[in-house]
C-alpha cells in the first residue's frame, strides 16, 4: 500500500494547537496532551519516588550527574542508579541496586524496583528472579486495585508497571490493564513516566501491524514535550525506527535511529538499542557498525543476552517459538525476508552484496528447517 509522507514533528505540534479533530493519530494526542497538561509532580509522588531516572529531564553527557543530584533519604538515588546501571547496559548491577527495595513498604519504590529487576534478571538470564519480580508486580495490581481506598495516583502506577512489562515481553494485556493508556491514568504518572508510557503505547501499536498509528503517538508525544527527557525519547525514537523498517522506508528509519543515539551515546545509555535489534530489522548494521564499532559490538553482546531471557519467558508463555538459534545478522536478514523485502533490497539496505545475502539466508532456511521464505514469520519477532 502506498504511503502518504507523514507530517514532521514541529507540523504535529501546530496541528494539534490548532485543531482537536478526531483523526488516526488521536491516541497518540490524547496521551501526549495529558502528558503536557498534568501538574510537573516529578519524581515524587507525596513522600514516594517512582523510576526517578527516566522521569529526569536533563541534557545529554548528564545523566550520571542527575543521579547524584537526587535526594537520597527516601530511596530514590538507589532506585536511580540502578536505572542507570540499566539503561548502560550492565544488569548484575541493576539488579543489586534493586534488590533491597523488591519488598519496600513504599509501593512505588516496590514497583521500580520489580521493573528494573525484572528486566536486568532477563539479561542475566535469571529467568526465575525475573519471574518472580513479575508476579510480584501483578499482586501489587491486584491488590491495589482491590482497595478501594488505595490513592488514584498508586493505581495509576501499577497499571503502568503492569502494561509495561506485558507490551515489552510481547505478552496479551491482562483484563484492565490497558487504562494506563488512557489520558485520565496518564496525568497521574510524573511528566517523563507519561512519555514513557507513550512509547509504551506506540510499541502496543506498532504489535498490533497499525504503524502509522504507532508514528502518530510518537510524533505527538515528541512535539509536546515540555523538556527533553532523555530515556522516553530515546525509546520513542527507536520504535518510530522500527514502524518505518515496518513500512519499508529505511532512510526514515535511519534518521529516527540516529536521533536516538546522539541522545544516547554521551551517557553510555546503549541497552535499548541491544534489546531493540531484532525489531529493527539490520538497522544497527546498516548504520552504526562502521563507525561506531566497539558501541556496535556492546549492542550485539547485550541482544544475545537480553534476547536469550525475552525469549524463556515470551515464548512459554504465548506458545510462539521466536528462534534462539540465529546470529543476529541471520535473524535481521530473516525478518526483513520474512516481510517481503527481496535480497536486492536487504542487500543494499545493510551495505552487503545479494550473494551474502543469499548465504545467511541458506543457513537461516537450513537452522530452522523450512524450505520457504513465508514459512519463517512463525519464528520471527512481529
Amino acid at each position: 500500500m502506498e504511503m502518504k509522507e507523514r507530517k514532521t514533528s514541529a507540523d504535529m505540534e501546530i496541528t494539534a494547537m490548532k485543531t482537536t479533530a478526531n483523526i488516526e493519530t488521536s491516541p497518540g494526542r490524547n496521551a501526549a496532551a495529558a502528558a503536557r497538561k498534568a501538574p510537573a509532580s516529578g519524581a515524587k509522588n507525596g513522600n514516594t519516588v517512582f523510576l526517578p531516572l527516566i522521569n529526569s529531564a536533563f541534557q545529554p553527557g548528564h545523566c550520571l550527574e542527575t543521579v547524584e543530584a537526587l535526594e537520597t533519604t527516601a530511596g530514590g538515588r538507589d532506585i536511580a542508579m540502578g536505572e542507570y546501571y540499566y539503561f548502560s547496559g550492565r544488569p548484575e548491577e541493576a539488579a543489586k541496586e534493586m534488590e533491597p527495595y523488591l519488598t519496600s513498604h513504599d509501593t512505588a519504590l516496590r514497583l521500580s524496583a520489580c521493573l528494573v529487576y525484572a528486566y536486568a534478571n532477563l539479561a542475566t538470564d535469571h529467568i526465575r528472579l525475573a519471574r518472580h519480580a513479575l508476579t510480584e508486580m501483578e499482586k501489587t495490581f491486584t491488590d491495589i486495585h482491590a482497595d478501594e481506598d488505595a490513592p488514584p495516583e498508586l493505581k495509576a502506577m501499577s497499571a503502568f508497571v503492569s502494561t509495561t512489562a506485558a507490551v515489552l515481553l510481547h505478552l496479551p494485556i491482562k483484563n484492565d490493564r490497558d487504562r494506563a493508556f488512557e489520558p485520565a491514568s496518564l496525568m497521574l504518572l510524573p511528566p517523563g513516566l507519561r512519555f514513557f508510557s507513550c512509547y509504551v503505547q506506540a510499541h502496543y501499536a506498532y504489535l498490533q501491524g497499525e504503524y502509522g498509528k504507532s508514528l502518530g503517538i510518537v510524533e505527538t508525544a515528541l512535539a509536546f514535550q515540555p523538556q527533553l527527557y532523555p530515556i522516553p525519547s530515546i525509546y520513542l525514537r527507536l520504535v518510530a525506527a522500527m514502524d518505518y523498517m515496518a513500512l519499508k522506508n529505511s532512510e526514515k528509519a535511519k534518521e529516527q535511529l540516529l536521533l536516538a543515539w546522539e541522545l544516547a551515546r554521551p551517557d553510555g545509555l546503549i541497552e535499548a538499542f541491544g534489546e531493540h535489534h531484532g525489531l529493527l530489522g539490520g538497522l544497527l548494521e546498516a548504520t552504526l557498525k562502521k563507525d561506531y564499532p566497539e558501541d556496535f559490538r556492546r549492542m550485539i553482546s547485550i541482544t544475545y543476552s537480553f534476547s536469550g531471557g525475552w525469549r524463556k519467558v515470551h515464548n512459554p508463555d504465548t506458545g510462539h517459538d521466536v528462534a534462539d538459534n540465529l546470529t543476529t545478522t541471520e535473524f535481521a536478514i530473516a525478518m526483513l525476508a520474512a516481510r517481503g523485502w527481496t535480497y536486492q533490497e536487504i542487500s543494499t539496505h545493510m551495505g552487503s552484496t545479494v550473494n551474502t545475502v543469499k548465504a545467511h539466508m541458506k543457513s537461516v532456511m537450513s537452522k530452522l528447517g523450512v524450505e520457504q521464505k513465508s514459512d519463517l514469520k512463525k519464528y520471527m519477532l512481529k
